[in-house]
């Protein structure tokens, strides 16, 4: 039998705004407070209507907003009822194998916000509605979508206009559309002596030609980047300032107004990648606050909310230049999802997004503290708010027999050959503070590579 019908009427008096909106919070307020159960069957809303002395359609829009914000959930034929509690977060048991080749941000041990996440991602949904999720989106980013990114990096670019902004599936889409905009097979693309693996994929992908430029403690160098800049004539640079990947150096300012000046000297576009750019507390300005007019600025929300959105924002010099983007994106990715697109904004709009940037960092800092107490100082390059690290290894280990030794112990990790553009490739590993599902696990991780840092590779049987 279906529930009993609730005699709840709400109490709107006092709330200086429309009456359905006013019947919404009031839901919200009496969800809080206990008064409306999970699962409680809500008045039928001609009921309710009745009840209050107001319009039908009055209700009826109430009860859409309340479902638009994942209050509520309405069954055809039965009623509206309190949307249930989803159950109690739990991390995923450890199966014994911790994979820390992909850089993702730790988990924060957080289930009241992965709660109002789920409540997000239902609001998200509810408000494009049937016929929006069965239809193409019209031509172009919504208008809604750019306004959100330029919202949520107007923390690194002040002022930015959502016209500048393109929303991308992710940076590797990004990537993929910026280069198609500004190379052609044959072309030489310039990058850190160490780079992003997905940089050199697409590259190749398009048939460009990567030259590496060398690198120091604070990144890129302007005075080697001047000369292949001079040598080569690349059609673009491409960096990544800020925790760059995997070394986490980070370009001071003089440095980055050093690179903008080579950069403008010789006429070259930069694809400045920021996906961590919002990590640090304190960072210097980007690239594309320095030199807007050649800046194309990647701003990726996998490390910093969700690898599973694929979105990123794209900041391009001008209009003009964000719609030539468009273009390259619409002939290689056709558009981001916009059901990925429409939860980025939900939870960039509600704050969610801000609060799992904030609960990353702090998971991170945490993280980062197990590793500063269990691995050699001289070994080990990071930052305070990074959540992957640099492991130098000594003399007696090669990064293949290290990494393999690792692997026998149940722990992958990535070598230093997978970034490397030159030549000169350092005896290192990158290892991923972000993997392992909570911090105990990580604290064995941690205990594994220090310890077999001090061992010898034969006796830890990493070769025969």
């Amino acid at each position: 039998m279906p529930p009993e019908q609730s005699a709840w009427i709400p109490e709107i008096a006092g709330r200086d705004k429309p009456v359905y909106l006013a019947i919404a919070d009031a839901i919200s307020d009496d969800v809080r407070a206990g008064r409306l159960s999970p699962g409680e069957r809500l008045p039928p809303q001609r009921l309710l209507a009745e009840r209050m002395g107001i319009d039908f359609t009055t209700v009826s829009r109430a009860y859409g907003e309340a479902r638009r914000r994942g209050l509520v959930d309405a069954h055809v034929g039965q009623g509206t009822f309190v949307r249930t509690a989803p159950p109690p977060h739990r991390a995923p048991a450890s199966t014994g194998f911790v994979d820390m080749t992909m850089n993702q941000p730790p988990l924060p041990d957080a289930p009241e916000l992965l709660e109002r996440l789920q409540r997000g991602m239902s609001a998200a949904v509810s408000g494009i509605g049937l016929k929006g999720i069965l239809r193409y989106p019209e031509a172009g980013d919504p208008a809604e979508d750019r306004a959100a990114g330029a919202f949520w990096l107007r923390r690194r670019l002040p002022g930015l206009a959502a016209e500048r902004v393109v929303v991308c599936p992710g940076t590797q889409g990004a990537l993929l559309a910026l280069l198609t905009a500004l190379a052609r097979p044959g072309d030489v693309v310039c990058a850190e002596a160490l780079t992003y693996p997905g940089f050199k994929a697409v590259a190749a992908q398009l048939g460009l030609r990567v030259v590496g430029v060398p690198m120091d403690a604070d990144g890129i160098d302007s005075e080697a980047l001047r000369s292949v800049l001079a040598e080569h004539r690349p059609k673009a640079l491409y960096c990544t300032p800020t925790f760059h990947n995997p070394t986490t150096a980070t370009m001071p300012l003089e440095r980055r107004q050093a690179v903008v000046a080579a950069a403008r000297e010789h006429g070259v576009p930069i694809i400045e990648d920021d996906i961590y750019g919002l990590l640090p507390a304190e960072s210097p300005p980007p690239l594309a606050a320095l030199a807007p007019e050649l800046t194309h600025h990647i701003a990726g929300l996998a490390k910093c909310v969700s690898p599973m959105l694929r979105i990123a924002y794209v900041v391009a010099p001008d209009a003009r230049h964000a719609m030539r983007l468009t273009a390259a994106q619409r002939a290689t990715t056709l558009m981001a999802s916009p059901l990925t697109a429409a939860i980025a904004r939900q939870w960039i709009t509600d704050g969610s997004a801000q609060a799992v940037l904030d609960a990353v960092c702090a998971e991170a800092m945490a993280r980062r503290a197990l590793a500063d107490s269990l691995l050699p100082a001289a070994s080990v390059v990071t930052k305070r708010e990074a959540f992957h690290l640099w492991l130098h290894l000594p003399n007696a280990w090669t990064r293949g027999e290290f990494a393999t030794h690792l692997r026998t112990r149940g722990i992958a990790a990535v070598v230093s050959d997978t970034f490397a553009v030159t030549p000169d490739i350092p005896n290192a590993l990158r290892i991923c503070l972000g993997a392992p599902t909570d911090r105990d696990e990580t604290r064995r991780v941690l205990e594994i590579v220090a310890e077999t840092l001090d061992q010898l590779p034969v006796l830890a049987g990493a070769i025969i």
